[in-house]
């Protein structure tokens, strides 16, 4: 049985802003389910960008198609969830967005996110892709449910200020 009740939140931005952080740190306090997007990614999207080459969209569909049935998942059990994906286009985007999903975009300076970027270790993400990925960045737009966190915050201000501007707590 569907429910709208039981949001699903998709914690979008570029590589290095804490998507992930904020999103492990907001579902335990929630005791939501929490799925890593980039454990969805094809052995060949990690291999290629670990080599420093970007994704294209041909390899970004099957990947998008493993969180979106990720998102259905949940939707269909009535379940909250957390997800990270960087959702970067807004044609990215259409493929997660249902009634029950709401973008959480995190969004700061470039430098910000650079120096956390070589600051991080054991992630196949090599900072060279970051311009790449402002690149592919479209603005949220206002048809989107959404809405924009600064990464200047800690990830414990992050997650109270997610959790006060939509409402959430544990029953949801």
């Amino acid at each position: 049985m569907m429910s709208v009740n039981a949001p699903v939140l998709v914690f979008m931005g570029v590589a290095s802003t804490g998507k992930s952080t904020v999103a492990a740190m907001l579902a335990g306090r929630l005791g939501w389910a929490f799925e890593e997007g980039d454990d969805l990614h094809p052995e060949a999207n990690v291999a290629k960008m670990a080599a420093g080459h970007a994704l294209n969209d041909e390899d970004r569909w099957p990947w998008l198609d493993r969180i979106a049935e990720w998102i259905d998942e949940r939707i269909d059990a009535g379940e909250p969830g957390i997800v990270t994906c960087s959702a970067l286009r807004r044609s990215y985007r259409d493929v997660l967005r249902r009634d029950a999903v709401t973008f959480v975009h995190f969004a700061g300076e470039r430098e910000l996110i650079l120096e956390r970027m070589l600051r991080r270790q054991g992630h196949f993400m090599p900072a060279t892709l970051l311009d790449s990925q402002f690149a592919t960045l479209e603005p949220l737009e206002a048809d989107e449910r959404a809405i924009e966190i600064d990464i200047a915050l800690t990830p414990a201000e992050q997650a109270a200020q997610i959790a006060s501007r939509l409402r959430l707590h544990p029953d949801y």
